[in-house]
């Protein structure tokens, strides 16, 4: 699987997650590097970087502004899987390192 220039939305997300319908994420990879930025409703600006392991999943840390102006930073585990409409999303577990370090799911599509 490769990642390199492909674009994701938000789709879904536990409560204490910044991440919504408005987020855009764009990744970039090389080798087995993944690296991305991402921006949009609550989040002002954000960087990601991480691994992209042989079956496809992701593991990465990720750190945003939000537009409260606050710092925020978490790690993310992420599994592939093609939805109906032949369209790729992920399947997240992310945990935040910094705030209440609570944890939660979530999902982006593939736009």
């Amino acid at each position: 699987m490769n990642y390199d220039n492909r674009t994701f939305r938000g789709h879904t997300n536990s409560a204490g997650g910044e991440v919504g319908g408005e987020t855009v994420f764009h990744y970039y990879q090389e080798g087995d590097s993944l690296t991305g930025t991402y921006s949009g409703g609550t989040v002002d600006h954000g960087h990601l970087l991480g691994k992209v392991h042989p079956d496809g999943c992701l593991e990465f840390l990720y750190h945003h502004v939000n537009t409260s102006g606050e710092l925020m930073a978490g790690m993310c585990n992420s599994v592939p899987y093609e939805d109906g409409h032949g369209k790729l999303v992920m399947k997240e577990e992310w945990q935040w390192l910094t705030g209440d370090r609570s944890s939660g799911q979530s999902e982006v599509e593939e736009v």
